[in-house]
């Protein structure tokens, strides 16, 4: 009986249930916070113990040799020798532009959300901090193309569904939250050619957790399905919700006066399995930062990051590709706005957004309807307007 279903009336069918249904949209990842809750600091901290190192040199020089130096070689004032002693914070606004191929929907600015990090340093070697960020995005391929229709049971599939095409258009803007708490120590590796080496050493839990437009309730539990047509529709499952564990170790590669950079390597483990994780193991993510000090209040800044994207949704973790670009403006004493380009998907789970959808019992209803999900990724542009120090990578 299966066989004589038209593929017309079976795309049409599946369009209407996918339109009613929720999706789980996963592009933006834990490695994003983690280079806006464990680089940040750690960056602070190196420039200012490098700077605190370079000031020592000069002191120790004959003013005959100091008046030899030229300007643009002398460090940056600054009192710092380490980490930020005492009380610091940060507390901004931000919202963001899509782009890519994500259909008609998700053309619009998306909702606003809020950072806020504060810290207390025990010593310029010993801090904590406390972080929570909120990033919105729409991910790609989630309401374009076509996909494939299947019946549950059926290898192969009836018919197809233009994902372009539904009425009423499927909301998958979506709003990831992170809590990261972390301990920051900054080390001395000892003397280069004269040049102190530091090392920030990072311990960090984080938490995330997320709400999907489409979603009943703002949360992020939404069904899927591993194998179009065969597989077991996964439902009650909080596609977008993990925690980790992490320690990253942060060294710098350059420091001029106007360049600065430095390289991250953060092992990580979930702190659970759930859902689809098949196996927890550490997963390495790597951060390259670079910056350049345009003006004393205007920085541009890069940061291509190898990441490890691993959600309940996913049996293994995705490999991420990403990166960050922008340019970071200081406005008076206590004010910045940032303007941020970011764009990433995993290399490892192809292709992008929804691949199938697959009707669970005829006939069909909205609650029927799994998709099934690949690689999930994600541009936007993001302007961030707040208060406090800037923490340059807004993720």
């Amino acid at each position: 009986m299966f066989k004589r279903v038209p593929g017309i009336a079976a795309a049409v069918l599946a369009a209407a249930s996918f339109a009613l249904s929720s999706v789980p949209a996963m592009a933006g990842g834990t490695a994003d916070a983690m280079s806006q809750g464990v680089v940040t600091g750690a960056n602070a901290a190196i420039r200012n113990a490098m700077d605190a190192a370079a000031r020592r040199r000069a002191e120790h020089l004959a003013p005959a040799t100091v008046s030899q130096a030229p300007p643009v070689a002398q460090p940056k004032p600054s009192g710092a020798i380490g980490l930020p002693m005492g009380f610091t914070y940060t507390l901004d606004w931000s919202m963001a532009d899509p782009f890519g191929n994500i259909g008609t929907f998700g053309r619009h600015w998306l909702p606003g959300g809020m950072d806020a990090v504060l810290g207390w340093g025990f010593s310029p070697y010993s801090r904590i901090v406390a972080n929570y960020y909120e990033i919105q995005h729409y991910p790609y391929g989630f309401n374009s193309g076509t996909v494939p229709f299947y019946l549950q049971g059926l290898a192969n599939p009836v018919g197809t569904a233009n994902l372009a095409t539904l009425a009423p258009q499927l909301n998958l803007a979506t709003k990831d939250r992170f809590f990261l708490a972390n301990w920051e120590q900054l080390f001395s590796l000892g003397n280069v050619g004269g040049r102190s080496i530091p090392l920030v050493v990072t311990p960090t839990y984080v938490a995330r957790w997320s709400s999907i437009a489409a979603s009943n309730n703002n949360s992020d539990v939404v069904p899927f399905e591993t194998v179009p047509g065969l597989g077991t529709p996964v439902y009650n499952v909080h596609t977008r919700t993990a925690q980790y564990y992490s320690v990253a170790f942060t060294l710098p590669f350059l420091k001029t006066p106007k360049f600065f950079g430095t390289f991250t390597v953060a092992p990580t483990w979930l702190v659970h399995l759930a859902g689809n994780n098949q196996r927890n193991y550490a997963q390495l993510y790597q951060i390259l930062y670079l910056e350049y000090d345009a003006t004393p209040t205007t920085t541009l800044f890069i940061e291509p990051q190898s990441s490890r994207d691993y959600l309940p949704l996913d049996p293994y973790a995705q490999h991420v590709i990403d990166y960050f670009a922008g340019v970071s403006q200081r406005v008076g004493k206590f004010g910045f706005v940032q303007l941020v380009l970011n764009s990433g998907g995993p290399t490892n789970f192809s292709p992008d957004g929804v691949t199938a959808l697959t009707c669970q019992q005829l006939p069909c209803g909205p609650s029927q309807v799994v998709p099934t999900v690949g690689g999930l990724r994600a541009t936007q542009l993001q302007i961030q307007i707040g208060i406090g120090s800037p923490s340059v990578i807004q993720f």
